[in-house]
């Protein structure tokens, strides 16, 4: 059975679209943390993209409450 984050990942294009935005910004931070220095752009970048993710993943729950509370945790759409 699916969860509802599933069915949204699969039925609902804006919330497809941030869980893939949020993947990027996660690989990237992914690679800067990699690095044993950061110039002084690598660290403002590495605090944008933090800032971006967080957005992103407060998005990501507001539009997955909407459809639990419209369709239930785990029904199908």
């Amino acid at each position: 059975m699916l969860t509802s984050r599933d069915q949204l990942f699969e039925n609902h294009e804006e919330f497809r679209k941030l869980v893939m935005e949020h993947t990027q910004y996660e690989k990237r931070l992914d690679s800067l943390t990699q690095k044993r220095y950061l110039t002084d752009d690598e660290k403002l970048e590495e605090v944008r993209l933090k800032k971006l993710k967080l957005r992103l993943k407060d998005q990501m729950q507001s539009i997955e409450r909407q459809f639990q509370q419209q369709f239930g945790q785990n029904q199908v759409a």
